[in-house]
């Protein structure tokens, strides 16, 4: 029997993919100095188990000032390094989902508290503030302290700050890099009009807008090993008028593709307060299907995918070649477990629990 196109495999470069399930970035704001701690281990650990086909580490700060909050994960430094690496060698140790990494930097919505501690940005001088960086001196909200704005002195040190962390990434032996392109942050805001308002070479036009976010792919395909994969999480539109849109998404995924990019995930918003989001049950799977039909390169949907023939469908129609999945399989962790039992797949298992398959699904565990 053909197996559903949701647990397809499926090569990227030279990364096998088992299904077409991907655990997308969910950041923990839990990392001390950026540093990883047990919390990542237990977090990370038990996705490791959940028969996906690949697991990707939150959004990590390629610079201190970078980072969303005060405890988020970075990969700047030896300690943030060796920190990951403790995290990623017991993970390894018993699974063997491939593992990427999503690096960023957060621009003008950097600085901020924790969720649970409501989220506002705190102002430089306070013990957990700094700081923030832009494309213009233009805050998120109107009560934020304004960024300042990167000079090309700045410009250099940020895109060598990607590279470095991507050859970081390359030493911790990770499966592939994601740059984190969408929802607000750094690179989001140069290519948003509604953000980049500079008037040299990097703000305008699509073209110079568009000009330090290639600049910055460019420096992390360049320092990442060639057969592995480099891929961009993108907005596909601000849902703002006049601000960032899928025309223009579609035209930056097509310069990523003449530049190597492997990969990617469309997503959207993140970048004004004024959005109006139509969020509902695949709300941004439009998104990735146009960004599928104007190029060659795999697309990750992602966005209110909770129901297992949902996403068979979003597969199996061509819309997309992945699902990723957060809110969803935080809530259920074995989510590839219950998508193959119910469409007639099968998963691998740990050999411990194996004696967990239910007896109506007696071929639902593949060899490990």
């Amino acid at each position: 029997m053909t197996s559903p196109a949701l647990f397809q495999p499926l090569r990227i470069g030279d990364l096998d993919l088992a299904n077409r399930i991907v655990i997308a970035p969910m950041c923990q704001y839990s990392a001390e100095n950026g540093c990883m701690t047990d919390w990542h281990l237990i977090h990370l650990g038990q996705l490791a188990l959940s028969g996906a086909a690949l697991l990707t580490i939150e959004a990590t700060a390629v610079l201190p000032e970078g980072r969303i909050s005060w405890a988020d994960v970075g990969l700047w430094d030896n300690a943030t390094e060796t920190a990951m690496g403790h995290v990623l060698d017991s993970v390894r140790r018993w699974s063997p989902i491939p593992v990427a990494i999503q690096l960023g930097h957060a621009g003008r919505k950097a600085s901020t508290e924790v969720p649970w501690a409501g989220g506002a940005q705190i102002p430089p001088g306070d013990p957990h503030g700094w700081q923030t960086q832009a494309p213009s001196p233009i805050g998120f909200n109107e009560r934020d302290n304004a960024p300042i704005a990167l000079d090309r002195d700045g410009l250099t040190r940020v895109r060598d700050a990607f590279g470095a962390a991507a050859k970081r990434a390359a030493t911790l032996g990770l499966d592939a890099v994601q740059l984190h392109g969408a929802h607000g942050y750094l690179i989001h805001q140069f290519l948003s009009p509604l953000s980049n308002r500079r008037d040299d070479d990097f703000g305008g036009s699509l073209e110079n807008r568009m000009r330090f976010p290639l600049e910055i792919f460019d420096a992390v395909r360049a320092a990442f090993p060639a057969g592995k994969p480099v891929t961009m999480r993108l907005s596909g539109t601000d849902w703002v008028e006049g601000g960032w849109d899928i025309d223009q998404t579609v035209a930056f995924a097509q310069a990523l593709e003449r530049r190597g990019c492997s990969a990617v995930h469309v997503s959207s918003g993140g970048l004004h307060p004024a959005q109006q989001i139509p969020a509902g049950p695949s709300y941004q799977v439009p998104l990735a299907r146009a960004v599928k039909q104007a190029t060659h390169m795999p697309v990750v949907a992602v966005g209110l995918i909770t129901n297992f023939e949902q996403a068979e469908a979003i597969v199996a129609t061509g819309d997309a070649d992945m699902i990723a999945l957060a809110r969803a399989i935080l809530y259920d962790p074995r989510w590839p477990w219950h998508a193959a039992a119910e469409l007639g797949a099968q998963v691998v298992a740990p050999k411990q629990y194996l004696r967990s398959q239910p007896r109506q699904f007696k071929t639902l565990f593949g060899k490990t």
